[in-house]
């Protein structure tokens, strides 16, 4: 067992100070994860990986869940992380009111490009529909793009075999491209 599941189990417990403990151990995979995801969006993004940290933590610690392992906890994380991008992209285009599309000159001819916010929009309706179709594929997403985990730490996460999580991250991948572009 895993001091972060010690430490969950403790905190399931009802331990105030497990709370506090917990942060430490997290903090550097969620800073991790949190700067890939963000690392995909706009050079102009205003959200910061330690804001989306802190945002996620507070969401978690503030939910009454009972943690069953570190997998779970991550899966969550992964969620809360994708929840805050969705809600600041969701504020973000609010904010534009229908400015759409952003432009790109090349050799002489203009291209409409759809901005990140609205790629980010687009995979979030595309992500739950394929978790109302399989919730483990869709759970597998989370935890890949989201939190940033590895085929092999996603597989421990979901309790499934390697093999069984590489063919459905590469289900999921192409279902998802399926359903973003409308094909």
């Amino acid at each position: 067992m895993s001091d972060v599941t010690r430490i969950l189990d403790a905190i399931q417990s009802g331990d105030r100070l497990a709370t506090e403990r917990l942060l430490p151990l997290v903090y550097a995979e969620l800073r991790q994860s949190a700067s890939a995801q963000l690392g995909r969006e706009s050079s102009g993004h205003t959200l910061q990986p330690t804001a989306v940290v802190h945002e996620a933590y507070l969401r978690l610690v503030g939910e009454e869940i009972g943690w069953e392992n570190r997998g779970h906890f991550f899966g969550a994380a992964a969620e809360a992380m994708r929840r805050i991008l969705i809600d600041h992209a969701r504020a973000r285009n609010a904010e534009k009111r229908g400015a759409g599309a952003r432009r790109l000159e090349l050799q002489e001819l203009e291209l409409a490009v759809p901005p990140p916010d609205e790629e980010l929009l687009a995979l979030d309706e595309a992500l739950s529909k394929l978790e109302r179709e399989d919730a483990v594929k869709a759970q597998l997403v989370k935890l890949r793009f989201f939190a940033g985990l590895s085929v092999e730490q996603s597989a421990e996460a979901l309790g499934i075999s390697r093999a069984t999580a590489d063919r459905y991250w590469s289900f999921a991948r192409a279902w998802l491209f399926h359903e973003m572009r409308g094909s």
